[in-house]
């Protein structure tokens, strides 16, 4: 069986020039701009936070955005920031969410959240240039999740009151490290999206990355990543159709070694491309 399905993974074709339109060299730009010392791990906060924020919203500007920050109190001694991207419109939105704070410097140690968050942060950047001119979209850059997901608590309800039809969570997405199946090693995790299969199979049309629905084929861990935890459980708890995008937990997740270096520039693409391709189709509905 095992000889039989690695056999299969082998034949599989290579992925034909121009399936995918998500620009490579940006996404490895975005994570290492993220990753550099200059914004030191990123944590809550601090000025490197403020550092990476100004990254995002540079980039942001460029694409023709309308940007707005939304601070928010973390504790008596930090600030930490939303930035928020899209446009006006309410009713039937799309909100494409994605946290860009990291542990930061702990014991004098960089800890540079390469593939937790800043692949999911590069995904989202790429998303909102491929959909510049829709109005249908908006994205939102979360601080404060490793401090106790504050950045979601303060702004959750503003995003509730524009309508949101599908909420988007990116989180983790640039690994290979933690395949579900050691002989496909182009994956992608997609928890509460049992509904949409028949979409995603035509978004994944050429891309061929195996699907999975749950997380690593564990009901607990499925309900606890998907209901539990993460900045989206609250828009599950209001009705909204939520589905979290994540290439899974690595053993460098949380360590100084989740660095650009161990993300993978093959499948990373791909994965956002099959978002970008989702999106496009449910937009269509």
């Amino acid at each position: 069986m095992l000889l039989h399905a690695m056999a299969a993974a082998a034949a599989v074709p290579k992925i034909a020039p121009g399936q995918v339109k998500v620009n490579e060299a940006q996404l490895r730009q975005d994570v290492e701009f993220l990753c550099d010392s200059l914004c030191a791990g990123r944590a809550s906060g601090s000025a490197s936070s403020v550092e990476a924020a100004g990254y995002i919203v540079r980039r942001l500007s460029s694409l023709g955005y309308d940007v707005q920050g939304r601070s928010f109190r973390i504790d008596s001694a930090r600030v930490g920031h939303n930035i928020l991207a899209g446009h006006s419109k309410t009713g039937r939105v799309i909100l494409v969410m994605a946290y860009y704070d990291g542990l930061g410097m702990l014991d004098g140690r960089i800890y540079p959240g390469a593939d937790s968050n800043a692949s999911g942060v590069a995904a989202a950047l790429a998303l909102a240039e491929r959909f510049k001119g829709r109005y249908d979209l908006v994205f939102a850059f979360l601080d404060g999740h490793n401090a106790g997901q504050s950045g979601i608590a303060a702004i959750k309800e503003e995003l509730v009151g524009r309508g949101l039809s599908l909420v988007l969570n990116l989180d983790i997405l640039g690994c290979i490290l933690s395949p579900v199946d050691p002989y496909w090693k182009d994956y992608l995790i997609a928890l509460g999206a049992d509904s949409f299969r028949n979409t995603f199979e035509l978004a994944n049309r050429g891309l061929q990355l195996h699907l999975y629905y749950n997380y690593y084929r564990s009901s607990s861990f499925t309900d606890m990543f998907y209901r539990r935890i993460g900045d989206h459980k609250d828009f599950i708890n209001k009705g909204i159709p939520t589905i979290l995008f994540t290439s899974g937990i690595t053993m460098n997740t949380n360590r100084p070694a989740d660095v650009p270096g161990t993300l993978d520039y093959d499948v990373f693409p791909r994965r956002v491309e099959f978002i970008a391709r989702f999106i496009e189709n449910y937009g269509r509905k």
